[in-house]
């Protein structure tokens, strides 16, 4: 019983956490497993999960700039229209004024940067709400795609492609695998071993903290090393040619990066705050404009890098880019955990929320379900996961978005109880 309890509180998390913390990460293993049953088998194929990582980067990789905006307390409606107003300016650039392809990509981020800067300027500055703004901004730039493009498709070069498109290069002895993917893997796996000693040496030495116990450890990696190591060989094990995506190493940088920024620095801690309480982060030092500013900022860039993913990848820019991807990340964010009032929310858990809506949207249409049924699912799926979770959490139940969230909360400061006892001395006879 007591191996039980160590299992089922330390196998994810450490001593405080449980298996239920991870609730979103379950469905995500359950969805994949029912379309695994339903495909025949072909969710989990190696040509399936190239493609599932080429399809949804661009996603992924907004949904970590729209989990900064909504964790500041914001929301961005403009993305999808930045992301193509940046991919026909690249386009363009390249194909018809003979900008070299790695300037083109520093063009596109420079663009980004800067309508990220504009629309931060109208809401951290004027005070203007980012909903307004955004809403504006996604009419503004999506008449710009089709302006500068004439509502025509405008093909890019070869190496461009690269970045949505490429794959990691085919080098070493012919194992039968591609190398540089299986290297990778092994680098991954040597990560994550690194990380549970290295955990487990800080809460050896840690005054009053016990580090789980040693056959957990075992487990904990035994698991997740086994699931990299699959991925690895599926990944490697495609078809000649093909391998892990150059789209999913950019994805995978951006996660740990921003993961760090978020977590381990004052910056990302500034965020929270604002998102928490926007009054008080400010009364505590904390720059409110310039955090919106540069959050804005962020997300424009971001915007502009997933723009020309999905370019590179389609290998021409084209007036219908970027339609209902804000909704997409929105998605995501919010299934992930964060709250909609803000203040709350991870880049994990951001990018665990568009996995599962990945997946799922790629299930639906192996099994041949129709694009307005797909749609109908998604939206189903998106309102009554976070449904259940509002009803849990105000039932006093267990709330999957409450306790991903749990090491973020806020516990409200501690008012002492006036001292009344000179007070009622005033009014005694007497006095």
């Amino acid at each position: 019983m007591s191996r039980r309890r160590d299992l089922q509180k330390n196998l994810f998390g450490g001593t405080t956490s449980n298996a239920r913390q991870f609730g979103m990460i379950f469905t995500l293993v359950a969805i994949i497993v029912f379309f695994q049953i339903m495909t025949d088998g072909l969710t989990l194929t190696s040509g399936n999960m190239i493609a599932l990582t080429q399809q949804y980067a661009y996603i992924s990789i907004l949904s970590i700039g729209m989990l900064m905006v909504i964790v500041a307390g914001h929301i961005d409606l403009s993305v999808g229209s930045v992301a193509a107003f940046t991919g026909i300016v690249v386009a363009k650039a390249i194909s018809e004024q003979g900008l070299p392809w790695p300037a083109g990509i520093v063009l596109g981020l420079l663009v980004g940067a800067l309508i990220g800067a504009w629309q931060g300027f109208w809401v951290a500055y004027i005070g203007v709400p980012a909903f307004i703004v955004t809403l504006a901004g996604m009419l503004l730039f999506r008449g710009g795609n089709q302006y500068i493009g004439n509502a025509d498709t405008v093909p890019v070069p070869e190496g461009f492609r690269t970045i949505g498109a490429g794959y990691l290069p085919e080098t070493g002895p012919d194992t039968g695998y591609n190398n540089l993917t299986l290297l990778l893997g092994l680098a991954l796996c040597a990560a994550v071993v690194w990380r549970e000693w290295h955990a487990r040496r800080v809460r050896q030495r840690m005054e009053g903290a016990e580090p789980a116990p040693l056959w957990v450890s075992a487990v904990r990696l035994a698991v997740m090393v086994g699931v990299i190591l699959f991925a690895t060989f599926r990944f490697a094990g495609g078809r000649v040619g093909t391998s892990f995506p150059v789209s999913g190493i950019i994805l995978a940088v951006l996660v740990i990066a921003y993961s760090f920024y978020t977590r381990n620095t004052a910056g990302g801690r500034h965020i929270y705050a604002v998102g928490g309480n926007a009054r008080a982060a400010e009364l505590s030092g904390v720059q409110l404009r310039r955090v919106n500013f540069l959050v804005m900022t962020n997300m424009g860039i971001l915007a502009a890098l997933a723009g020309m993913i999905f370019v590179a990848r389609s290998a021409a820019s084209g007036p219908q880019d970027g339609l209902n991807w804000e909704l997409d990340a929105i998605a995501a964010v919010f299934i992930g955990g964060a709250a909609v009032s803000g203040g709350l929310g991870t880049v994990s858990g951001s990018i665990v929320g568009g996995l599962v809506m990945a997946v799922l949207n790629n299930g639906l249409q192996l099994i041949g379900t129709g694009a307005d049924m797909v749609q109908i699912i998604k939206g189903l799926f998106l309102l009554g996961a976070v449904a259940l979770d509002v009803y849990n959490k105000k039932q006093g139940r267990f709330s999957v978005i409450g306790s991903l969230m749990r090491p973020f909360r806020r516990e409200p400061p501690r008012i002492p109880a006036p001292d009344t006892s000179t007070r009622e001395a005033e009014f005694l006879p007497g006095r």
